[in-house]
């Protein structure tokens, strides 16, 4: 018989994720608006339109990754971008009703379920919890959809080790941690509710904790990479990968901690994430070095590289990916403060996708490859995917429009 304390845990956790899941927005709109729902409306209409555009281009058994020239560029199902095309079909479908969405996310998903079962990567909540996830909250459909997260979030709870304190990133003999991961947090915390495993819950929050620990410099910026020794969890090293140099703030770096943390706020309820998340938007919103339309250059210094610098012909190139991740996290966070604070979060959001809803920025309807938005950044150090589209750049948009939407119909 089954320990009645563990089958009560399990009952109320999973009417917990149903919840969550179904409440994955902010809470309660009160910051003051100044975007209308004809904006909106009109935005997520044109990613509509550019979505199947680009679904008539894509392969049955791929995902898209970015439009190079006049190449459609994709990945198989392991790659961690693989998640995030399903899941903004999903929130499309979410806001039109158009079944063919629907139909397409389901297709997409059917090639991606045995990622569940991938214990060599960190990237399980990208590529699960993106797309599975918001197929649950919308259909609230556990049968179907309950056992693939929490299968996954298994998978990526393997990958943690208790003297670092977190989940390994990259499969390396060393124990590195990138900033990334806090995004893969969600899937455990959403998961640990589903299934009364409490185990998850820990793991994502021990991460949590060992990363504000050990991520983060006095000013609140993040390097991109902790290496650790996995025998001893000792630092071994502090650096970056993706950025202009190992003290630099690589902007989506930045984007993945705010994120991260107003998440973890959300989820857990525990005051110190949200105190963590506001000091990390402090960083970002008051650089000096942060441009006029807010859309930032892909590493917040930059600026300052000297013109014999490898990177210096790039060195103000923008990532409208970074700002997309930045403004739906913002939207967010709005809603867990209160006054000129809460108006002051949801006014950047509201510039960020002024900005990101024109030119340069968004792309015409049937151009791009049918990717909404130009102008992003992938890894310019590796020179890959380089000024281009990127899936999740458009996830992350279409997500912060989606909230966005959901404070104005609150409101009425």
């Amino acid at each position: 018989m089954k320990n009645p304390v563990n089958l009560f845990l399990a009952v109320a956790f999973n009417f917990m994720a149903l919840a969550a899941i179904s409440q994955n927005r902010p809470e309660i709109p009160v910051a003051h608006t100044s975007l209308n729902i004809d904006f909106i409306n009109r935005e997520l209409k044109d990613a509509v339109s550019q979505v199947k555009v680009l679904a008539a281009l894509l392969p049955k058994d791929a995902m898209p990754r970015t439009f190079v020239g006049d190449t459609l560029v994709t990945s198989n199902t392991s790659w961690w971008t693989s998640g995030f095309y399903p899941g903004l079909l999903l929130y499309l479908y979410d806001f039109s009703g158009d079944s063919t969405l629907f139909h397409l996310a389901s297709n997409k998903m059917a090639i991606l379920e045995k990622e569940k079962y991938n214990t060599g990567t960190h990237d399980l909540g990208f590529m699960l919890y993106c797309s599975y996830g918001n197929a649950l909250r919308i259909t609230h459909d556990t049968a179907k959809y309950k056992n693939i997260l929490v299968t996954g979030a298994e998978s990526l709870a393997s990958r943690y080790r208790p003297k670092v304190g977190a989940i390994r990133s990259w499969n390396m003999p060393s124990f590195p941690v990138i900033i990334d991961n806090m995004m893969n947090l969600e899937l455990l915390l959403v998961a640990s509710r589903l299934s009364g495993n409490i185990e998850l819950w820990n793991i994502a929050v021990a991460h949590a904790n060992t990363t504000m620990k050990n991520h983060f410099r006095p000013d609140y910026s993040c390097y991109h990479v902790v290496d650790y020794d996995p025998e001893n969890g000792n630092i071994i090293a502090k650096k970056t990968a993706q950025g202009a140099y190992d003290e630099s703030a690589w902007a989506r770096g930045q984007a993945w901690a705010l994120y991260g943390y107003t998440m973890m706020y959300r989820e857990t309820r525990s005051r110190t994430y949200l105190d963590f998340a506001k000091k990390i938007s402090g960083f970002i919103l008051d650089h000096p070095n942060m441009p006029a339309d807010l859309i930032p250059y892909w590493d917040f210094d930059t600026p300052q590289l000297p013109d014999n610098h490898p990177f210096a012909p790039h060195k103000k190139s923008r990532d409208a990916s970074a700002a997309a991740i930045i403004a739906s996290a913002l939207i967010e966070l709005s809603t867990y403060t209160r006054g000129a604070e809460s108006d002051a979060y949801l006014s950047k959001a509201e510039k960020m996708l002024t900005h990101l809803a024109q030119y340069p920025y968004k792309a015409a309807i049937g151009s791009n490859g049918g990717f909404i938005l130009q102008h992003s950044m992938g890894s310019l150090p590796r020179n890959v995917e380089v000024d281009v589209p990127l899936t999740y750049a458009d996830y992350y948009y279409v997500e912060a429009l989606m909230r966005y939407r959901q404070l104005l119909q609150d409101r009425n």
